[in-house]
């Protein structure tokens, strides 16, 4: 009796896990997330970070915390988002410099150790000058490079950095040394900014969002934006084609990214996550309040992104001879 008793409650219990076990696990995510940002609290790559976690919370309803790791030059907190686990409970804000670092021989990384997820944000390089400068569109900057070489400055980063790159490319695709603007290195667009609106540097390629404030204040002028169509933030401002430049584009831009290998569903439910985040009102209107350009790619376009962009920096990057 025993015997057949315990036949009875096994056979049960097997077919209790038959028939609830998978419908009874819990579906991701079932405990907090964590979201890597490679770089500083209050910077822009930090400020748009913790607003998608906070909405991704809401919309998920498990607790999305943010973890600044920095250092390394980006390198440190990009190494962090690579190696954690890929089951979707640690991500990061993966940042244009993964198309850039491997190049000059700073890690390893690239793109290929990342699960895209999606693209949220790009800013376009702009071409300024100083208000009193005599040029009034790219092409008289390349003509009069061309004449003079060496004899103009740029500036608006560290060497090697993006905005760098993108006055190189410009250069390049216009047929000419990436050298013909010799470069001035500076801790980021802010105090390049001010050499231009000072007289000390020619030309700046930081982003029209960096350069706003003193666009509006006149001291400075905007002559072409590195994109495909004009920002609609600042129609005025023509592409760098229009401006009688080449069609060259380049911009910082901001992504999502798990570590290699993350599960198809835990992606597409990111990925999906993410889109809601994107198109809310409350994000919508924090990314124009800062001034950020909002542009969206799935995970699909995330990793088509991803294998141009690292092809087009490794261009550049050999061409200016920064490539080890």
């Amino acid at each position: 009796m025993n015997r057949m008793l315990s036949a009875a409650v096994a056979g049960l219990a097997l077919a209790g896990a038959a028939l609830f076990g998978p419908s009874a696990e819990a579906a991701y995510p079932e405990r907090p997330i964590t979201v890597i940002v490679p770089w500083g609290a209050g910077g822009g790559t930090d400020a748009t970070g913790r607003m998608i976690a906070k909405i991704m919370q809401d919309e998920l309803g498990v607790p999305v915390n943010v973890v600044n790791r920095t250092g390394g030059s980006g390198v440190v907190g990009h190494q962090a988002i690579a190696s954690a686990k890929p089951d979707g409970y640690t991500i990061g804000i993966v940042t244009v410099e993964i198309a850039m670092m491997h190049w000059v021989g700073l890690t390893d990384l690239d793109y290929k150790a990342y699960t895209p997820i999606a693209l949220y944000n790009a800013d376009p390089a702009g071409v300024s000058v100083n208000a009193d400068s005599k040029f009034t569109d790219v092409k008289q900057i390349l003509d009069a490079a061309k004449a003079n070489p060496g004899k103009m400055k740029g500036s608006g980063t560290g060497q090697g950095g993006i905005w760098h790159l993108a006055l190189a490319g410009m250069l390049v695709e216009a047929g000419l040394d990436p050298n013909t603007i010799p470069w001035v290195p500076s801790q980021g667009a802010a105090p390049g900014l001010a050499d231009l609106a000072a007289g000390g540097i020619d030309v700046v390629t930081a982003s029209v969002v960096e350069t706003r404030a003193l666009k509006e204040a006149g001291k400075v002028k905007v002559l072409a934006v590195m994109a495909d169509e004009r920002l609609p933030a600042f129609p005025d401002v023509p592409t760098l084609k229009e401006a009688g430049g080449p069609d060259w584009k380049t911009a910082a831009w901001r992504t999502v990214a798990g570590p290699k290998g993350l599960p198809d569903d835990v992606t597409a439910k990111l990925s999906a996550t993410i889109e809601k985040v994107y198109k809310s009102k409350e994000f919508q209107d924090f990314m124009a309040g800062r001034g950020f350009g909002l542009t969206w790619a799935d995970a699909a376009g995330l990793a088509k992104h991803y294998e141009a962009a690292d092809a087009s920096f490794g261009k550049v990057l050999k061409a200016v001879g920064l490539a080890k």
